[in-house]
């Protein structure tokens, strides 16, 4: 099944849900249709008119579902989300915050649940089934959220943590007559409700509070997985990401003259002005005006040096209207990556990333965890940040290649996942055995430098390097990660390697 057929079915899927109950998500009212009902471990037809008696459709309390490896559908037992959405720093309930889910390659697979007064929230996602219904796999999700006045999540040092259906408790509803005999029934849904599904939002500083909201849709087609932006010329933007139905939200836009901009491999969208005012609402439309080959594509290549063991990386494209200099990051558009969405790092020389909207984006290589990391050396070629400018359908060549070297492993805090920490924690990485001297950084969640060290001395005899942490106090409930340099100072002085992009994450207490 192709990601556009999968986006299409799973809005189907929402269509299906959205006739439960609010109550819950698994009960559905009697319908009078014309369609066989089917129950668990069924074939349906997926998106079938209920009044076409020649259609199978799913009984009340199921869903249908695509099956793994094989075309068709069956119907199965629904998988929700449940979980809250907080302050991070008061741990207070966030009303209206909204949430999506999407998968493990970065696709959409919910429409927005938008949290209620006591900041708790429910969604109903899709995944991939047996044939008798059951899940095919361990299915992973990540969680974006957004809010105003509120930094979004994932962003930043923070990362999206993987909430499991491994970790689902099943919980039985009522369902209606679900089995047809005339009685009402209890039906099965699978709910994942743990720490995993707590959402805490960092607060934006007092300055940037009180922006405008964007709210839109794309324009008859509804495209999923679009990040949408609204750009005034500068960096760190506010945006947004696109549901199943199409729809977006973008809060915290700052007032003046803005260009909301979508950006999704596969698809061209018709950019829209907005002169947007602090405390207002606006609304849009961005029309697809391109799509699929008609785009443009962008290559390159990666040199792997003194990998360490490492050999395989990926490349991905971030608009520089979301780039975060002091950070290096910035998200990624579905799609804009090489390999494609969800599969592992293969990059070893030539790339390829196809279905590029118009745009001008930084090229990220070694960016997510692989053990390899952009050459720090910018005394030679291959080293520098690339930034693009792709015109629509028009393909884009980097001009210098990426020059790639092994990483410092990064030992505590946040070595595989983010790690909470209390009082002044101590930093632990690889000894770098041809190093002068490290230079230690840390950031905060927003971006901002808060303490560094650089003159932390060469090691010798020990396999790591323990830093203690020497700056202000950090802050309950704050995210942070710290990143390490070697550095060697014979010849002019020269960076050799630095910790992983997304490790080294960790919050406080």
């Amino acid at each position: 099944m192709t990601l556009r057929s999968t986006v299409r079915a799973r809005f189907v899927l929402s269509s299906v849900l959205s006739l439960c109950s609010a109550a819950s998500l698994g009960g559905c009212e009697p319908r009078d249709v014309g369609a066989v009902k089917v129950s668990k471990g069924g074939a349906c037809d997926l998106g079938a008119d209920p009044a076409n008696t020649e259609a199978k459709v799913c009984a009340d309390g199921y869903v249908c579902e695509p099956v793994g490896g094989q075309e068709g559908h069956v119907c199965a037992s629904p998988i929700v989300i449940r979980g809250q959405v907080i302050d991070a720093l008061s741990q207070a309930p966030l009303a209206g915050a909204l949430v999506i889910a999407l998968d493990v390659g970065s696709a959409p697979v919910s429409d927005v649940a938008v949290a209620d007064a006591a900041g708790n929230y429910e969604l109903a996602v899709s995944a991939l089934r047996d044939a008798d219904g059951e899940l095919a796999d361990d299915a992973i999700y990540t969680l974006n959220s957004f809010a105003a006045d509120y930094v979004p999540f994932p962003a930043g040092v923070r990362p999206a943590l993987p909430v499991r259906t491994t970790d689902a408790m099943i919980e039985q509803v009522s369902c209606g007559d679900a089995d047809g005999d005339g009685e009402a029934d209890l039906c099965d849904q699978a709910v994942i409700s743990n720490p995993t599904t707590v959402v805490g939002l960092i607060p934006l500083p007092p300055g940037e509070r009180g922006g405008a909201t964007i709210k839109g849709k794309t324009a008859g087609e509804k495209i999923a997985g679009v990040l949408v932006v609204a750009e005034d010329g500068g960096e760190a933007a506010p945006y947004g990401l696109s549901d199943l139905r199409g729809e977006f939200t973008i809060f915290n836009v700052p007032a003046g003259s803005v260009t909301v901009r979508g950006y999704r491999a596969g698809y061209e969208l018709m950019p829209a002005s907005v002169a947007a005012v602090a405390g207002s609402e606006h609304s849009v439309e961005l029309a697809v005006i391109a799509s699929g080959e008609a785009l443009a594509s962008v290559s390159g290549s990666v040199s792997i040096v003194n990998g360490g063991g490492s050999s395989r990386t990926s490349v991905v494209l971030v608009p520089s209207s979301v780039f975060n200099t002091n950070l290096e990051r910035g998200p990624v558009p579905y799609g804009l990556r090489s390999p494609a969405p969800g599969l592992a790092p293969d990059v070893s020389g030539a790339f390829v990333i196809p279905g590029a909207p118009a745009g001008t984006y930084k090229v990220l290589a070694a960016f997510e965890n692989d053990g390899l990391v952009r050459d720090p050396d910018t005394s030679i070629g291959g080293t520098a940040l690339q930034e693009i400018t792709v015109t629509a359908g028009e393909s884009v060549a980097v001009d210098a290649g990426f020059k790639v070297t092994g990483a410092l492993a990064v030992e505590s805090p946040g070595k595989d996942a983010p790690e909470a920490v209390e009082g002044a924690p101590t930093f632990v990485f690889e000894d770098d055995t041809s190093e002068d001297r490290y230079h230690v950084v840390v950031y905060d969640a927003l971006g901002d430098l808060i303490w560094e060290d650089a003159a932390v001395p060469a090691v010798s005899g020990s396999p790591t390097v323990s830093v203690p942490y020497g700056g202000p106090a950090l802050i309950s409930g704050m995210w942070y990660q710290f990143r390490a340099t070697s550095w060697r100072d014979k010849g002019g002085g020269a960076a050799i390697s630095r910790t992983e992009d997304l490790r080294g994450v960790f919050f406080a207490k």
